[in-house]
């Protein structure tokens, strides 16, 4: 079976002219956060700044979302967002039920992978998982411990996992797809990730690299590093900043049932709609919604959500 990770993505960044509205047609690939906990706390990413309170959705409060959205014509679920789903017990069963009552086509997952044993993997491909990809972004123990601040003998768990995943699926037969992307780094850090993601490479379907994001302004700068503005897709085929392609073509929904506009909410300044009270459809062409396009359509996002990430100022 062939699987292209990075057409999925390239079609999902493409800003095409159909989207390019304050009203887009309903998005048809979704993220929804299960929870917002992670057990990380990367320099990159704003996870670890504890910038909101961190919880998790309730099965029934999933399922209910889930549902409306398949109603309303999403066909790609994403089971995570901001935190590390693999913490979220009730995983397997909201996987069984997008994809065997919901009749999802594509329900996909990303991990940091130290938690993403054969044990905690096996039941998600069984429920019907389509795709498992794995955030690969340290070089070795020194530099896993130094990023992730946490102990450095779980990059080797990580290097594993992977391994072991791949062994599994092949021998068991599921058609779940495994991935891997790697954060494209300077200098002798970025010589260390290519020898790296050689050891991997072998155990994974795809590889592709991105470029180190500023998440929304709130990690610009961090350990000198100076990441791209906005969110301009994967390392070999870069969207332009604005308009930003993530508030046109993908929902994000929170564990607490809020819209997002952006693909990095750490603080809910991109909050769109209460989904407990107003319908997925509703939400999407909101009144804020609309008016954070239209500044993005007109590539000005001065005093808007936007300004930060595109800005870092």
């Amino acid at each position: 079976m062939k699987y292209t990770m990075t057409d999925k993505v390239d079609n999902i960044t493409g800003l095409t002219e159909e989207y390019s509205s304050v009203t887009p047609p309903i998005p048809k690939s979704v993220k929804i956060e299960l929870t917002a906990k992670c057990d990380f706390k990367c320099f990159y990413c704003a996870t670890g700044n504890s910038l909101r309170t961190k919880d998790e959705m309730p099965l029934e409060e999933f399922k209910r979302l889930a549902k409306e959205m398949r109603e309303a014509g999403v066909e790609e679920l994403g089971m995570f967002y901001l935190g590390e789903s693999l913490l979220y017990k009730e995983l397997p069963e909201a996987i069984r039920y997008a994809k065997e009552d919901l009749k999802y086509p594509y329900v996909f997952l990303t991990t940091n992978g130290r938690l993403a044993t054969v044990k905690r993997i096996e039941p998600l491909m069984a429920a019907g998982l389509d795709s498992l990809k794995f955030s690969f972004n340290n070089a070795d123990e020194e530099q896993f411990e130094e990023v992730t601040r946490i102990k450095g003998k779980n990059f080797l768990k990580v290097v594993d996992n992977i391994k072991n995943i791949k062994k599994m699926r092949d021998e068991k037969g599921y058609t779940c797809g495994i991935f891997a992307s790697s954060i494209q780094f300077d200098g002798e850090q970025q010589e260390k990730m290519l020898k790296a993601v050689e050891d991997i490479i072998d155990y994974v379907d795809e590889h592709y690299w991105l470029p180190l994001y500023g998440q929304a302004g709130l990690t610009a700068g961090e350990h000198d590093t100076k990441p791209v503005a906005g969110n301009t897709g994967r390392l070999d085929n870069m969207r332009d900043a604005l308009p930003c392609w993530s508030i046109f073509t993908e929902g994000h929904i929170t564990y607490d049932s809020k819209l997002s506009a952006c693909c990095f909410d750490h603080d809910g300044r991109f909050n769109m709609a209460n989904l407990k009270v107003t319908s997925f459809e509703d939400g999407w062409v909101s009144k804020k919604f609309q008016e954070l396009r239209d500044a993005n359509l007109k590539k000005d996002v001065r005093g808007t959500a936007c300004e930060k990430c595109i800005a870092y100022s």
